[in-house]
């Protein structure tokens, strides 16, 4: 699959190859969606030189097996994942486990004439003790042997790791090769004539996550708070017709988001952007209320995986927003839930 937004990262990894350079441990790191599992599928592909025995492989079967390690339709090649179901709860774990990784390893470190090749996905969903039982391998791993560890965010991954992988990050991307690969996509299901770019921002640049929120249903719940803030931001006293965000704080602060974002895009350039209410709102708003206004919801999304009363706080960041073109002074917003 080609995919346009890889061609940086591709090209990184080919020239590795190409010069006798790929490390014995790679990290691919990027967003969720990012298609970071199909970037190591190519980059298997390239060096197997057998692309479709590796998009044979269905790593999603058999997930009740005690420890969750896959075989791949290449005899050498493995996969680690979370998702084993727990004895005692019947639910599926979100780690990967100690005993996981040691069985991957092990699986590793037999003898084999060709290229062994190891992929865990997500790492920074492996336990402490996982990732520290992978050191070894990592510092001394066996000639002819490649891992691959896929993570969503490096932070969340031991400096252990980090130093002993070449890290291959893919970055978010607005590009119109990559507008023109998503309408391809849609061309096949949609019928609508979608606002692409929009669609990209939206997003943050995760052409996939594109088209999972238009399949879902997802994009058009956004379009509908989107709409509902930006008449809050026209009408105040639509403050008190939100009803439809009780439940949904997290996706209204999104969305939230990435207005703000995109009006201060929208302040700084002198542009005008699709939105005819935002244009408007950013003819009225000071920056610096905002970037005030910014700081306060990426505050409340970071708040929200505590024990914070999310929708008190939405309520108060809402009346900011109703006001943030008649504002004199930006007020302080609390967080004592």
């Amino acid at each position: 699959m080609n995919l346009p937004w890889h061609d940086q990262a591709l090209s990184k990894l080919q020239k590795m190859i190409d010069q006798n350079h790929l490390p014995h441990a790679l990290l691919m790191t990027g967003a969720e969606q990012i298609g970071k599992f199909e970037l190591m599928q190519q980059l298997v592909g390239i060096l197997l030189k057998d692309d479709a025995l590796i998009r044979k492989d269905n790593i999603l079967q058999e997930l009740d097996h005690p420890v969750l390690i896959r075989r791949s339709s290449y005899t050498n090649m493995i996969y680690c994942r979370s998702g084993e179901i727990n004895a005692n709860t019947k639910n599926r774990s979100k780690d990967i486990r100690i005993d996981q990784v040691r069985a991957f390893c092990e699986a590793l470190n037999k003898t084999a004439d060709n290229l062994q090749i190891g992929v865990i996905f997500y790492g920074d969903q492996m336990t402490v003790n996982a990732a520290n039982s992978l050191l070894k391998t990592l510092e001394e791993p066996r000639e002819n042997t490649l891992i691959i560890i896929l993570a969503h965010n490096i932070q969340n991954l031991p400096a252990t790791i980090v130093s002993r992988c070449q890290n291959i990050h893919i970055a978010p991307n607005y590009a119109e090769e990559t507008q023109a690969w998503i309408k391809a996509q849609l061309s096949e299901t949609q019928n609508a004539d979608f606002d692409i770019a929009q669609l990209l921002e939206n997003t943050h640049g995760v052409p996939f996550k594109v088209l999972s929120e238009l399949s879902d249903g997802s994009y058009a719940t956004y379009q509908a708070y989107q709409n509902q803030l930006l008449n809050i931001a026209s009408h105040p006293l639509m403050i008190s017709q939100t009803q439809d965000f009780e439940g949904n704080e997290l996706a209204v602060l999104d969305c939230l988001q990435n207005l703000i974002v995109e009006a201060i895009k929208l302040k700084t350039t002198n542009q005008e952007g699709g939105l005819v209410e935002l244009n408007q709102l950013v003819k009225s708003v000071k920056s610096e209320f905002l970037f005030q206004l910014l700081d306060d919801v990426y505050r409340a999304i970071r708040l929200s995986k505590t024990s914070i009363n999310l929708k008190l706080l939405l309520d108060n960041i809402l009346i900011v927003w109703s006001h943030i073109t008649h504002l004199k002074q930006y007020p302080q917003i609390s967080t004592n839930y």
